[in-house]
């Protein structure tokens, strides 16, 4: 803990900052208890969900913003941002490697699945990160200087299950400006899952033409009980709408049903609950590091997501690590978690999440590919005291080894 202080002390001026912008813009549009009433069936004039997708879009500094529970996931709404942007016969760049697990059979990279973007004619191609997990930005002009048909370059800010760090929004930020310095008419999309409130600034300050991300993660605060978002652009926002329900009715429909006071609520938590999970990170680097693992990050490395690997080295070491984590949950802290044939996943995956909303990786969890180097991936913790006394359980279980 005293190791720790002076990153502790930065992230509280992160979320300071935040807070500040989440507060200026529920007061900017004017929020009220009535916006907390919801809609049933078509979900006409829903004022709550208007208001809401206002504040969103002032938040993330774009045109306008979707933000629905009929998202399942962050897959989901990261998929209709890309059917957004992208028409048979174009093509999609990611600049960011392979994508996360579950976008690949999105894509079409993996998998033969109906509807994916392959499936409709649309193509695929990927540039590696750099050695030092830097975009490789003299690739990345010279592959649009030949490829005409690329018309969405894809950033995946977080790591994924992979080793790499996470991107800061300083170098999505000069993505963007060569793309749109390249060619105005490519769309940038960036992931923004696990990223947001962990900065001062968005994607959205910095250029990017569409941002998608899931609500049980950062920007729901461990409140909103489901649901994802897209903002960006008005007219790419608007296609997201139309490809999220249909074409002629979009962003008109969808009822928030009794969740519009938990997302407001979310929302307005959502800086301070994110700086929680960070310093739970941070804990756990340092924590981990005085005990021989390798972390990624450094407990003193820049973050620009609240995901925080430690590299365990056997089957036996990931699964206690699991099982330490989920003993420390307030749910299920009895259940033992195992490996399992996971969908979208070509390793087995051991998950712990003993959460109030079912996977949400805001509240304190862990998981990891059941292949070598046997990584935990850790993120979350909504309060700092309960997810450093989760980690700690961690570590015992692995000493009790």
């Amino acid at each position: 803990m005293d190791d720790v202080k002076e990153q502790f002390s930065f992230i509280d001026g992160i979320a300071q900052c935040n807070t500040e912008k989440v507060l200026k813009a529920f007061r900017r549009h004017r929020v009220s208890d009535a916006c907390f009433a919801g809609t049933t069936g078509y979900g006409y004039n829903d004022k709550g969900r208007s208001t809401l997708e206002l504040i969103f879009a002032d938040v993330f500094n774009t045109g306008s913003s979707l933000v629905r529970i009929g998202f399942v996931s962050g897959t989901h709404a990261i998929t209709t941002a890309m059917f957004a942007a992208l028409a048979p016969g174009q093509s999609l760049l990611s600049v960011t490697g392979l994508p996360y697990d579950t976008l690949r059979g999105v894509i079409g990279i993996s998998g033969n699945h109906k509807g994916s973007l392959r499936e409709y004619g649309i193509g695929y191609s990927q540039l590696n990160l750099k050695e030092n997990c830097k975009p490789d930005f003299s690739g990345i002009s010279d592959f649009l200087s030949k490829n005409k048909t690329i018309r969405a370059v894809f950033v995946q800010r977080s790591r994924g299950y992979s080793a790499r760090r996470s991107l800061t929004i300083k170098e999505i930020g000069d993505i963007c400006g060569l793309v749109h310095e390249i060619d105005s008419g490519i769309s940038v999309i960036v992931d923004n899952c696990y990223g947001e409130f962990t900065e001062p600034a968005e994607p959205g300050d910095v250029g990017a033409d569409l941002i998608a991300g899931s609500l049980i993660k950062n920007p729901g605060g461990g409140l909103a009980p489901s649901g994802g978002y897209v903002a960006g652009k008005n007219e790419l926002v608007e296609a997201a709408a139309y490809r999220l329900t249909s074409p002629g009715i979009g962003a008109e429909c969808g009822a928030s049903l009794s969740a519009n006071r938990l997302l407001f609520q979310g929302l307005f938590m959502a800086p301070h609950v994110t700086a929680q999970a960070m310093k739970t990170a941070v804990f756990c680097a340092r924590l981990f590091e005085l005990l021989g693992y390798k972390t990624t990050p450094g407990y003193l490395e820049h973050r620009s997501d609240i995901i925080q690997s430690v590299e365990l080295g056997t089957p036996e070491l990931l699964k206690r690590f699991c099982k330490g984590i989920q003993a420390g949950a307030p749910i299920d802290s009895f259940v033992s978690p195992e490996p399992w044939d996971m969908p979208g996943y070509n390793d087995q995956v051991i998950m712990a999440a003993g959460s109030f909303i079912q996977g949400a990786s805001i509240e304190l969890s862990a998981d990891g590919q059941m292949c070598e180097p046997y990584r935990a991936y850790l993120q979350g913790g909504l309060t700092f005291e309960s997810g450093k006394l989760g980690i700690m359980l961690a570590a015992s279980y692995l000493e009790d080894s």
